[in-house]
């Protein structure tokens, strides 16, 4: 059985905040149009809290690479770094309040830059409305495990109060 695809409404809904840590356990889904679907469970986020989160891309204003985060959550701020790998956030909240979700992870895969190459992801993932997206969604489902909450990773430029915020968001799922 399929877990419902979480719709716009969702993403919108809430801050980036809540969403970081709500997302972990759904399940996204790549669908490479060949037959082959992935469907993996969300492990690991990071929350972007707008234009005065010194470590989000928007504080430093709308600019072309920026411009979907201002946009109604429920679309795709993909972003190239260091020239080599392709970030998947997920823009969160209403128009005009550029917040946005860091997938770190899913099951078997940690790391943003390797869920971006797990997934196939480039520019053309830009803007993709998830809601409606034939390619890539999120699924609901429930989360299974311990949630840890940390510092985020590699935002040392954001200065100490930012780079110290506990915004990255792990589920540890139990074994038995």
């Amino acid at each position: 059985m399929l877990n419902k695809k979480l719709d716009r409404e969702y993403f919108r809904s809430q801050n980036s905040l809540v969403l970081a840590e709500d997302l972990l356990g759904k399940i996204l889904v790549r669908d490479f149009g060949n037959g082959h679907i992935l469907r993996a469970p969300i492990l690991e986020t990071e929350a972007y809290l707008g234009a005065n989160d010194l470590a989000s891309h928007a504080s430093k204003g709308r600019t072309q690479r920026t411009e979907i985060m201002f946009a109604p959550g429920g679309v795709v701020y993909a972003y190239l770094i260091y020239g080599v790998h392709w970030m998947l956030n997920i823009v969160t909240g209403p128009k005009d309040h550029p917040e946005a979700v860091l997938i770190r992870g899913v099951e078997n895969c940690i790391g943003p830059g390797r869920v971006g190459k797990l997934i196939g992801l480039d520019r053309s993932f830009y803007g993709e409305n998830l809601e409606f997206s034939k390619r890539i969604w999120i699924e609901d489902a429930q989360s299974q495990g311990d949630i840890i909450t940390s510092t985020r990773i590699g935002i040392d430029y954001a200065g100490e109060i930012w780079k110290n915020k506990p915004w990255r968001f792990t589920l540890k799922t139990r074994t038995f």
